[in-house]
């Protein structure tokens, strides 16, 4: 996002290919240990900043949406299309997001998708506020939102990296994600007594209003500071380009596949948390919002986690996503508020380190040039798939009960899980060995030609 061409354009170096299931990501050093090491760095401390408040802002309206849906439908199968709506044009135009990205100067082009996502909240602010809000008014402005954000979040996921460098990208990233879940705190909460006290339309105007934050952030930050990537100049075949970019390397190609199915099915927690809340345990929206912010507890324990950890290892996204999809078979099952409460926060925690894991992993792999199309494509796959997913799952919870739909969503992410690791297993070369004898680690991977048999 950079206004001109710089310096640090040469590509990441690559994962070694014998190991694709336990390799650390490339830049991953000893740099950038510290929980808030990439803070030190002024620009990045400045769209951090704005962040926390446009994010706050962001998870306001996220709430108040899903229950103003809620509230003029009674159906949680409506929450699924509003949902839907919101993340279709990332699917539909995903790719081409990711094409513009790496064409512009991605701090201009984030200046302007700001301001629109800022007029997107004003607009529905307006007319939640005047009474006249209907339904199709808040699928209109959720697939604007969508159209918005097929340019905004690959551009912004790119410009990290200009920010800090590649030393300190995975330490940015958690703490991005630890950015995004400490506002899940406090913007559900902010959303329920907002809604309760003065009514739906105040939390969209503040939401409106935050994005003035990040826009002086970008205004403030100094050019000759970030480490600029030359933008891609335009020309045929680009995108076809960057797909076959991905396709050639299993190190990007698979976590991209596994977190597809992750977010198509198994983060489907706006569906889930209004028809548990009102459905199940019979409460309102301060209830939703309260199960909200538990999930952001964990999540933001999650970020801080993974802030410290100096590597992205595929076999820890392997396992966090099977855990996920574990925990949330239980959470379904639960015969209790408490008991669903106190998993969610695990759900939370775990959820949030696939999420991590995954992006700085996609990323640190990334030629810098390339970097805006692999992570288009990267969240066209992990948001642009809840089109597909939210109106099933919403479907499957309005006809068979939440419970059956929440088990859904964590069956498909253990399956996905446990055949992409086995695929990755095979693509390394490495195997499953199992050894009960008493001293010995019973489970562990191991080359082929070692393969002993099993005791």
């Amino acid at each position: 996002m950079s206004p001109g061409p710089g310096a640090d354009s040469a590509p990441a170096p690559k994962p070694h290919d014998d190991d694709h299931t336990s390799g650390t990501a490339p830049g991953d050093g000893p740099a950038g240990r510290g929980t808030f090491s990439s803070l030190g760095i002024r620009n990045y401390r400045l769209f951090f900043t704005g962040a926390i408040v446009s994010n706050t802002g962001t998870w306001m309206a996220r709430i108040t949406q899903d229950w103003l849906v809620l509230t003029l439908t009674g159906s949680a199968a409506a929450v699924g299309i509003t949902t839907a709506l919101q993340f279709l044009p990332m699917l539909l135009f995903g790719l081409y997001g990711g094409v513009i990205a790496d064409r512009c100067p991605k701090r201009l082009l984030l200046l302007f998708s700001q301001g629109a996502l800022g007029l997107c909240g004003l607009t529905l602010a307006v007319l939640t506020l005047s009474g006249e809000v209907r339904v199709w008014h808040v699928y209109l402005v959720a697939f604007l939102l969508g159209m918005v954000t097929v340019v905004d979040n690959p551009t912004r996921q790119s410009f990290v990296s200009e920010m800090v460098g590649p030393e300190q990208l995975r330490n940015a990233v958690s703490l991005n994600s630890a950015n995004f879940q400490s506002a899940r705190l406090v913007g559900p909460a902010v959303a329920g007594v907002l809604i309760t006290a003065v009514g739906s339309g105040w939390a969209f105007l503040l939401n409106g209003l935050s994005f003035l934050a990040p826009i002086i952030g970008l205004l403030l930050m100094r050019p000759a500071e970030l480490h600029r990537t030359e933008p891609v100049p335009r020309g045929k075949g680009q995108l076809k380009e960057g797909l076959k970019y991905v396709a050639g390397r299993p190190e990007l190609i698979w976590p991209i596949v596994l977190v597809g199915f992750v977010g198509t099915f198994a983060f489907n927690f706006p569906i889930w948390l209004t028809a548990f809340a009102d459905k199940v345990f019979h409460a309102g929206a301060g209830t939703y919002g309260l199960l909200n912010t538990l999930i952001a507890a964990g999540s933001l324990a999650g970020a801080l986690l993974a802030a410290r950890r100096g590597s992205s290892r595929l076999r820890m996204l392997l396992g966090a996503a099977a855990l996920l999809g574990v925990l949330e078979i239980a959470a379904a099952l639960a015969p209790s508020f408490w008991l669903f409460a106190a998993l969610l926060v695990a759900i939370g925690m775990v959820g949030l380190t696939v999420n991590v894991t995954a992006n700085s992993s996609v990323q640190m792999a990334t030629d810098p040039a390339m970097r805006g199309r692999v992570m288009s494509l990267y969240m066209m796959v992990f948001v642009g798939g809840t089109p597909l997913g939210a109106p099933v799952v919403g479907w499957l919870t309005d006809h068979y009960g939440v419970r059956v739909g929440m088990a859904t969503g964590g069956a498909v992410a253990v399956i996905a899980a446990v055949v992409i690791g086995l695929i990755l297993l095979r693509a390394g070369g490495m195997r499953l060995k199992l050894d009960l004898r008493r001293g010995h680690r019973h489970v562990r991977m191991v080359p082929r030609e070692r393969l002993t048999a099993v005791v």
